[in-house]
C-alpha cells in the first residue's frame, strides 16, 4: 500500500497535515476519513481500515484536524463546524489533486462531522459512521465535570487520553447547537451505520438514533465484541472490508484490467505520486517501486537495488530447491538473505579492479533439512552459484537503450 504525506489549507488558513493511501493498482474510487474526537490520522483504527480499503480498489485520504496531530492551529480555537469545514476543506484538495471523494468515512465524532459534511459534498455518494454518536453534544460527557468551570470562566483544561486539551465554552455551544437529525433527514446518501453492542464510550443506542432518522439505502452491521476504538486489528480489518464490499454498488465500475505484458517484458512508469514512485508491470502483476524518505523518497515500495536483490535471491532459492527436488535429497526449506553495498576495490584481494570503488553482493543461504550431511549443503551452496540471474550478474552484460514514441502493446 502506498501511502503519501502531503499537506493543504484547512478551513481557517491553517496547515493541515495528511497522508494518502492508494491501492498499489489506478483508484477506482477515493474516500475521505475522519477520525475521533482529540484523536488523530495515524490512530490505529484509522491507519488498518485506509489499509484495508485500499485493498478494494479505494484511495483514502485520513488528515489530522486543526490543532491536532501534525497539523497547524490551535485546537482550543476549534468547534465540531470548523471539523466539518476542514473535511469540506480536504474534499476539494482531493478534487483539485485527484478525484473528489465518493465515500466518506467518520469514527466516533469524525462520523457526526462526514454526516453534517455530505451536504456539502456533491460527489459523496455513500456515507459510513464507525461507533458515531447521535448527537455531536454526547462528547461533553467526557468531560462534564468542567462544564460549570468551562460556563463560568469561558474555557477548562481537561485530561483527555491522557493529554491536556483546552476546551472553550464555543466548543460547549457549537456542538449544543448541532442538529444531527436534520442532516440525517437530508442525507440522499447511502448509509453504513456500524458500531458495537459493547461499546462503552458511545452507547449502540447512539447507532439506533443515526439509523431511524436516516431514509434508504440504509444499513447497520454490528461489530461484535469491539471496543469504541478497534483496538483490535481483527476488528479494524472487519470493519473495512464490510465497508469495502457494501460501498461496492455505490462506486463506479473498476477500471478494466490492463493486459498482461508478455513474457519476458518489464514495464516502469511513473506513478505520479511523490518525487520517484514508479509503477512496475510484470505479465500480470504490479507494484510500486521507490527511494527511502532519507534520499527524498516516500519508502512506498523496494528500491531499484532491492528489486535487484530480490531477482537474485528469488533465482538462487529456486535453483536450490529445483536441484534438491531432483536429487531427492530432503529440503524442507530455502532461504537467502542478501544485502548491498560499495567497497574500495582495494579491499577486495580477489578483484580484478584495483582503484576505485565495486559492487558488493553478499547472500546467507539457509537450508533446512535434517538427514542432510555436510556434503550435501556445500553441494547445494555450489549449486547456488549456478543461479541464472547471477550467471547474468558475472557475465558479460549488453545493454541498448533507443527513444520510442510509445511502447509496443502486450501480445
Amino acid at each position: 500500500m502506498p501511502s503519501t504525506r502531503i499537506e493543504f489549507p484547512g478551513s481557517r488558513g491553517a496547515r493541515l497535515a495528511a497522508r494518502l493511501d492508494r491501492p498499489d493498482t489506478p483508484a477506482r474510487a477515493f474516500a475521505l476519513f475522519a477520525h475521533c474526537f482529540t484523536c488523530g490520522k495515524d490512530i490505529a483504527a484509522a491507519s488498518r481500515i485506509a489499509g484495508a480499503l485500499t485493498a478494494h480498489g479505494i484511495a483514502v485520504l485520513r488528515f489530522d484536524f486543526t490543532g491536532l496531530g501534525s497539523s497547524d492551529g490551535d485546537f482550543a480555537n476549534t468547534h465540531f463546524s470548523s471539523n466539518v469545514d476542514d473535511l469540506v476543506a480536504a474534499a476539494d484538495w482531493l478534487r483539485g489533486a485527484h478525484a473528489a471523494p465518493a465515500l466518506l468515512v467518520g469514527h466516533s465524532l469524525g462520523g457526526a462531522a462526514v454526516i453534517a459534511a455530505a451536504g456539502r459534498i456533491p460527489e459523496a455518494k455513500a456515507v459510513v459512521t464507525l461507533g458515531a454518536p447521535a448527537d455531536p453534544a454526547h462528547v461533553t460527557h467526557l468531560f462534564d465535570g468542567h462544564l460549570e468551570q468551562i460556563a463560568d470562566d469561558g474555557e477548562a483544561e481537561v485530561t483527555l487520553a491522557g493529554r491536556p486539551f483546552t476546551i472553550r465554552k464555543s466548543f460547549v455551544d457549537d456542538v449544543r447547537a448541532q442538529s444531527l437529525e436534520r442532516h440525517l433527514a437530508g442525507l440522499k446518501r447511502a448509509l453504513l451505520v456500524l458500531h458495537s453492542p459493547v461499546d462503552a464510550l458511545v452507547g449502540v443506542d447512539n447507532a439506533a438514533r443515526i439509523f431511524t432518522a436516516a431514509k434508504h439505502p440504509k444499513s447497520f452491521v454490528t461489530l461484535d465484541r469491539a471496543d469504541h476504538l478497534l483496538s483490535d486489528r481483527r476488528d479494524a480489518a472487519y470493519a473495512a472490508d464490510v465497508i469495502g464490499a457494501w460501498v461496492e454498488r455505490y462506486l463506479p465500475e473498476a477500471p478494466a484490467e490492463v493486459d498482461p505484458l508478455p513474457h519476458g517484458v518489464v514495464e516502469v512508469r511513473e506513478r505520479g505520486v511523490g518525487e520517484f514512485q514508479q509503477v512496475v508491470r510484470v505479465g500480470q502483476h504490479a507494484f510500486v517501486a521507490d527511494e527511502p524518505t532519507s534520499v527524498g523518497g516516500d519508502d512506498a515500495g523496494p528500491t531499484p537495488y532491492d528489486l535487484l536483490l530480490a531477482g537474485l535471491g528469488a533465482c538462487t532459492a529456486m535453483t536450490i530447491r529445483m536441484y534438491a527436488r531432483h536429487k531427492k535429497w530432503p529440503v524442507e526449506s530455502v532461504a537467502v538473505q542478501l544485502s548491498h553495498q560499495k567497497m574500495h576495490a582495494k579491499d577486495c584481494a580477489d578483484c580484478a579492479t584495483k582503484a576505485g570503488k565495486i559492487d558488493h553482493i553478499h547472500r546467507d543461504v539457509r537450508i533446512v533439512g535434517p538427514r542432510l550431511d555436510a556434503a550435501q549443503r556445500d553441494r547445494l551452496l555450489e549449486i547456488a552459484n549456478r543461479c541464472p540471474v547471477h550467471r547474468t550478474l558475472h557475465s558479460e552484460i549488453r545493454e541498448t537503450t533507443e527513444m520510442v514514441d510509445d511502447f509496443l502493446p502486450a501480445e
